[in-house]
């Protein structure tokens, strides 16, 4: 998945190496020389990642970051501060400006990379959360926005075996009203996470006797922990750990020894990300659940849906957006067989089966009858095509009993309509996805067409 990221220095030589490593990687890229032209160019372009000098003549890295974090159209993305002296004191500067990580020059390559994919995929997640909150509030449903929240009363869990790191880390975050909670190894700290809800998690990569990254994994992958940010403390000699750490879903990453204000700085980002997100998802949870939400199938309906997809667009994200049109084959024959009541049962079978095979930032919508919509924020042809190829064989391999015990067979055909790199209209995406469905009908059905935008 591409992303935009802006660079921000002063020295042709380091925009160019680090312009090179990004490119290679098929990320798309803008230079901004100083501070100034930084805010202007992230206010306009609105990248997805700002890797940003510390030293640079007129505005300084910290003085530009304290700018973009205060600014509504800008305090959403993440800044990763670069420089070449990596200080402590340097890097609590950068991280009390705003700044979402700290990179030492020159930076490594595998590192940065890790740190870039780790950051893009949490700004995708939250564009999605704050765009579905603008839609709520455009209808007059959603909540005003919020202050920075305050972190006392949260709650930590620190997984440290070794007595000296583990003391450290339970002294630091009471500094901040976090209230901390040790587990010394793996087993335990998984009984923990199953009983108890927590704000952050810090795990210690050390964990004598056992794999860290395993626990790692299992944490990221429970049920209650799958978005609860994982900072790690590593030693600075184990790099690949880390950076495997961050493939895995960590969210950020501490030196050994632990520098204590770093620390409560670092914990202290985490955790207003986390809040910040839990109400985005609890406003909308709330004051959409009569307007928005189809009451068959629990999905949204097509109004919510039209808002969302206009408020995609207008925010410039139509460059790289794509729309799938799905509907149910033979859908009347359910009906005229075995009764409404049944055909009612395979509309939310198809949208359970739906819902658990798309990316927690598409969206996914009943357009109405049995027409099902999904919008795909960032998504290309190739991971469109895709997408709509696993959904068609979700639904075909899904199990659906008629009311006598039969199986009653069930595909969907897929229309995918995408844009080219333009800005798209919100209808002209929608045509195109239903052109392309009725492509798949006419081919035979159970079956995915590709409609461009022209």
């Amino acid at each position: 998945m591409s992303a935009r990221i802006l660079i921000v220095d002063d020295m042709p030589a380091n925009t160019r190496l680090l312009e090179a490593k990004l490119r290679d990687e098929y990320y798309q890229t803008a230079i901004a020389r100083d501070g100034f032209e930084a805010l202007l160019v992230a206010a306009e372009w609105q990248p997805d990642l700002i890797l940003l000098d510390v030293m640079m003549p007129g505005m300084d890295g910290f003085e530009c970051c304290r700018r973009l974090k205060a600014d509504n159209a800008t305090r959403h993305i993440p800044v990763v501060m670069v420089t070449a002296l990596g200080q402590p004191s340097e890097r609590l500067c950068g991280l009390e400006a705003g700044a979402d990580d700290f990179l030492t020059k020159p930076a490594e390559g595998e590192t940065l990379m890790a740190r870039v994919r780790s950051l893009v995929r949490l700004k995708r997640l939250l564009d999605e959360w704050h765009a579905r909150g603008e839609t709520a509030r455009a209808l007059g449903l959603g909540s005003d926005p919020f202050a920075v929240p305050s972190v006392s009363g949260t709650r930590a869990l620190v997984v440290d075996d070794w007595d000296i790191s583990a003391a450290a880390t339970m002294d630091a975050l009471p500094k901040e009203g976090i209230v901390a909670v040790r587990a010394r190894d793996g087993r335990e700290a998984m009984t923990l996470v199953q009983d108890e809800t927590f704000d952050l998690i810090v795990i210690s990569l050390t964990l004598a006797g056992e794999d860290s990254l395993r626990l790692v994994s299992a944490i990221r992958g429970g049920s209650r922990t799958h978005e609860t940010p994982l900072l790690l403390l590593a030693e600075t000699e184990s790099r690949d750990q880390v950076v495997r750490g961050f493939e895995l879903g960590a969210s950020d990453w501490l030196t050994l020894p632990i520098d204590e204000n770093e620390l409560r700085a670092r914990a202290r980002n985490q955790i207003r990300r986390k809040i910040y997100q839990d109400r985005l998802r609890s406003d909308l949870g709330s004051a959409l659940e009569m307007a928005l939400i189809d009451p068959l199938t629990g999905l949204y309906n097509q109004r919510y849906l039209r808002r969302h997809l206009a408020g995609l667009v207008e925010s410039g994200q139509s460059r790289q957006l794509s729309v799938l049109m799905i509907d149910v084959d033979f859908f009347k024959r359910v009906n005229d067989s075995h009764g409404h009541a049944t055909g009612d049962r395979a509309l939310r079978l198809i949208a359970e089966t739906l819902r658990a095979n798309t990316r927690v930032f598409d969206s996914l919508a009943r357009y109405g009858g049995e027409e099902f919509v999904v919008v795909m924020p960032g998504a290309d042809r190739d991971d469109a095509i895709q997408a709509a190829e696993r959904l068609r064989a979700a639904v075909e391999l899904a199990e659906f009993v008629g009311p006598t015990g039969q199986r009653v067979p069930l595909t969907v055909s897929v229309g995918v309509g995408c844009s080219t790199g333009a800005p798209a209209a919100p209808e002209a995406l929608l045509h195109a996805a239903d052109t392309a469905l009725y492509a798949a009908k006419a081919g035979g059905r159970n079956r995915v067409e590709l409609a461009a935008l022209t």
